[in-house]
C-alpha cells in the first residue's frame, strides 16, 4: 500500500501489486464492501517475480463416481461443506462438486440413492433442506483452483475438476511427487 487517505466519507487506497494478484479481487472487493467499492487499475512496469500469491485454505469435495446427484446424498453431506451443484445435476468422476470445510480434499459420493425398504418409520422421510449451490464465474473459478485442478468451460457449464480424474492415480502421483522432493 502506497497511499491511504480519507476524502470525506470515502477512503482512497493505492496499492502496487502484480497483475496476477488482480484475478478475483474485484468480486471479493464488491462483496466485502456491499457493492460500494470503486476499483481502477493500470499497468505500471514489469518487475521480477515476488513469490506465490496465497490461495484458498480449504480443500474441495470431489465426486467419486459419475451419475446424477441426489437430494438425499447432498443432504447427508451438507455438514462437510457447501456445494457447486444442485440435486439432479450430472457429475463425473474427479469433478469438484463443492468446498470442504477443512483443509484437504475429500472424495464423496453425491449420487448415492436412498435405500428403499418395506418398513417405514414415522418422520424418517422428512423433507430434505439443501442450501442453494454456489454459482461461480470464470474469474472466480480461476482464482479458486489450485495447481492440481483445472476449469472446464463448455457452452452450458463452467466446471472445476482435478487434472487427474482417478482417485488412485492422484494418490500415486502425490506419492511420486513427495518421494522426488525428498
Amino acid at each position: 500500500m502506497h497511499v491511504m487517505e480519507t476524502k470525506g466519507d470515502i477512503q482512497h487506497l493505492e496499492f502496487y501489486m502484480p497483475s496476477r494478484g488482480l484475478v478475483g479481487l474485484r468480486t471479493q472487493m464488491l462483496t466485502n464492501t456491499a457493492g460500494e467499492a470503486v476499483m481502477n487499475h493500470r499497468f505500471s512496469e514489469y518487475k521480477p517475480w515476488k513469490g506465490a500469491i496465497p490461495g484458498r485454505n480449504n480443500g474441495v469435495l470431489i465426486a467419486k463416481e459419475a451419475g446424477k446427484t441426489t437430494a438425499y446424498s447432498l443432504d447427508k453431506l451438507q455438514d462437510r461443506g457447501f456445494f457447486f451443484v444442485d440435486p439432479g445435476e450430472e457429475v463425473y468422476k474427479g469433478m469438484i462438486v463443492g468446498e470442504n470445510n477443512k483443509p484437504g480434499d475429500l472424495v464423496i459420493q453425491p449420487n448415492e440413492g436412498k435405500k428403499m425398504s418395506n418398513m417405514r418409520a414415522s418422520g424418517s422421510d422428512a423433507a430434505v433442506n439443501i442450501a442453494p449451490k454456489r454459482l461461480m464465474t470464470l474469474e472466480e473459478c480461476m482464482e479458486y483452483i489450485q495447481q492440481d485442478e483445472c476449469i472446464e468451460v463448455t457452452p452450458n457449464f463452467i466446471r472445476m475438476r482435478k487434472v487427474i480424474l482417478d482417485e488412485d492415480e492422484r494418490k500415486k502421483q502425490a506419492k511420486k511427487m513427495s518421494t522426488e522432493a525428498a
